[in-house]
């Protein structure tokens, strides 16, 4: 991962953690940004240092062909911008979902592969190091066979939290009706739904429920998106996963590879450098107990840069687009993007539009597993 040049569209809230983190990258220089409100994108200009674009157009009109596009932009814009983007020849990284509809979703990826160009979605932290640590782990054996994964979503009642007030370094505003609209599901599942399509491959069925719990946040009027939902995960070749989503359970943001050997733990889908924990089983007496403590489960090389941690996460937001300008260079298809981002999305929105009587949904596209990270091969 040595570098290349990016061009950012949209200059909000999560813009600033990319610029954050693209600073451990020495190598990757920001042409140009562009966002459609002059007054945030000349905030986030100055702020940053770098190139303001005077439109859309413009920006993608200066774009090298080896250059990768962020698409930073609000969820209902994705489509837009994306198939954008690949009429003007760029390769894009797009931040979840990469539309709002799976057909949607394939339409833009045959475009891309149509024209020879990448295509990914995020999230990255799948190429973090605790993602590629517990991947690994799971490979390994280390925990035995792996029975069934529970994993967690849970930001708390995020509805009476002073989101209002939470603000980036460059002074973007938390889009907190951006976010109640869009829904926890689609904004978060993949963080997780990433990690699980990596180490196992596509998902066969999904039988999930989802709702509106809290019914008045931010005084939007109704329907705003689900801020619950709870799916039921089935693999071509892996283990049964139950998947929670919500801004409304206390924080919770753990997974749990129940084995036969024993659960492998990560605490912290948000932080690169969380520990992986090995806990084991023993008998006291006559009741079969999980061990009190875990052995940490550890990698023993060097992974990739981190960044502090700021605002709500510790991800390195950058391995996604460091790892397409590497792919783009090698000329091979990036690990997050082709069928892998057109399965993931796939499946967040068939969790996200549930409702209460989806039923088992099965799931029209499929991929295989993600290849490991060198380093945690």
């Amino acid at each position: 991962m040595n570098g290349g040049t990016v061009s950012i569209v949209g200059c909000g809230f999560v813009a600033d953690l990319y610029m954050r983190s693209l600073a451990t990258f020495p190598g990757i220089v920001v042409r140009g940004v562009w966002d459609r409100d002059p007054a945030r994108l000349a905030q986030f200009a100055a702020h940053w240092k770098v190139p303001a674009a005077t439109g859309l157009a413009a920006l993608l009109d200066s774009h090298p062909a080896d250059g990768l596009v962020l698409n930073l932009t609000n969820p209902a814009a994705h489509l837009e911008v994306n198939r954008a983007c690949l009429e003007a020849g760029a390769h894009v990284y797009c931040e979840k979902p990469l539309a709002l509809d799976a057909a949607e979703a394939e339409a833009l990826a045959a475009e891309a592969s149509a024209r020879g160009l990448q295509l990914g979605s995020a999230p990255c932290s799948v190429l973090g190091e605790a993602a590629q640590t517990l991947g690994h782990a799971i490979r390994s054996g280390i925990g035995g066979r792996p029975a069934a994964i529970y994993a967690e979503l849970d930001d708390g009642y995020v509805a009476q939290a002073p989101y209002r007030r939470w603000r980036t370094e460059s002074g973007a505003p938390w889009p907190w009706e951006d976010e109640f609209r869009t829904g926890c599901t689609l904004e978060h599942a993949g963080y997780y739904l990433s990690w699980l399509i990596a180490w196992f491959g596509g998902v066969r069925s999904v039988v999930a429920a989802s709702a509106e719990v809290v019914p008045d946040k931010g005084g939007l009027d109704r329907p705003t998106a689900p801020d619950f939902s709870v799916a039921a995960l089935f693999f071509h070749d892996g283990p049964p996963a139950r998947l929670t989503c919500s801004i409304v359970a206390p924080h919770d943001h753990r997974i749990r590879v129940i084995g036969e050997a024993g659960v492998l733990e990560c605490d912290a889908a948000w932080d690169n450098g969380a520990r992986i924990g090995l806990r084991r089983r023993r008998t006291v007496r006559r009741r079969l107990v999980e061990g009190p403590f875990t052995r940490r489960v550890r990698l023993g090389r060097p992974t990739h840069p981190k960044v502090g941690r700021w605002g709500a996460a510790s991800m390195n937001f950058a391995l996604g687009p460091a790892e397409m300008l590497e792919a783009i260079r090698e000329g091979r298809e990036s690990r997050l993007g082709g069928a892998y981002a057109v399965h993931l999305t796939e499946v967040t929105l068939a969790i996200q539009n549930a409702g209460e009587d989806a039923g088992a949904q099965r799931m029209r596209t499929t991929c295989a597993p993600m290849e490991p990270m060198p380093w945690a091969r």
